[in-house]
């Protein structure tokens, strides 16, 4: 007789699981282990890909943390994503009803009717320098993680 065998997350899996993303010195990001634990759909875009590539394998009832490099992470800073942007372009792609401050996250019209945001680092009468970066790009993060359940 054989023992019933351990589940482990796949690629379509259905799993409940605590998770943390901190900062490399500990600083919550975000974290469901003082509240409900999260329930979601593997694949399904709820958690970052980077994020899933981590659980993949693991069994129920698992308890890991993870160093997520910056190039495994969200990517590592680029000089070329900090623009200056245009009065013209600003009040065209933007809200410019809205009272802008140094360090607002701004969102903008995409050609092609996306969206995509920047922070605003600085801005005069003649436009504004936006930080296209994602906020967490050149940081080295840990990823903690108890599986809870999988389906």
């Amino acid at each position: 007789m054989s023992s019933p065998s351990v589940p482990v997350v796949t690629d379509n899996a259905y799993l409940t699981l605590h998770y943390r993303l901190a900062s490399l010195d500990g600083e919550d990001i975000v974290s469901t282990f003082n509240e409900n634990p999260a329930t979601l759909q593997f694949g399904q875009g709820q958690l970052a890909p980077f994020l899933e590539a981590c659980l993949l394998g693991l069994p129920e009832g698992a308890h890991q943390t993870f160093e997520l490099s910056p190039e495994k992470a969200f990517g590592e800073r680029s000089d070329e994503l900090v623009q200056r942007i245009s009065r013209a372009t600003l009040e065209e792609n933007s809200s410019m009803d809205e009272d802008y401050r140094v360090g607002d996250l701004v969102d903008f019209a995409a050609p092609g009717g996306g969206r995509f945001a920047g922070i605003l680092r600085a801005i005069d009468d003649d436009g504004a320098i936006f930080d296209f970066n994602h906020p967490l790009a050149g940081q080295t993060l840990k990823f903690e993680v108890k599986i809870i359940g999988i389906l």
